[in-house]
């Protein structure tokens, strides 16, 4: 297996506890993991959209997601990115 394919199946492993407890409607990568230029330095980019709205939980929903991958996470909503960039990673992201 490769990283994209490991991440991909810890996080469809998660996603019924994700939208069980955060309202995650939606999550996906993007970034080096998904262009194939990901390093063991490298962090993981998730986008994730929500059925509800969320606040304090987006962070605890960051370290959880950490923590079962085992790398940092640079993990952003989807609402909370500006249409100029959301059009640029569209393209690449890799919904689980």
């Amino acid at each position: 297996m490769n990283a994209l394919s490991d991440i991909v199946e810890i996080l469809k492993e998660l996603k019924p506890e994700l939208a069980d407890k955060y309202h995650v409607s939606s999550i996906g990568l993007f970034g080096s993991i998904v262009r194939d230029d990901f390093t063991v330095n490298s962090d993981v980019d998730i986008i994730v959209d929500f059925s509800r709205p969320v606040g304090v939980e987006f962070i605890d929903l960051a370290n959880l997601i950490e923590d079962r991958i085992g790398k940092p996470v640079d993990l952003v909503s989807k609402n909370g990115v500006k249409p100029r960039y959301y059009q640029e990673i569209a393209t690449e992201i890799v919904y689980v």
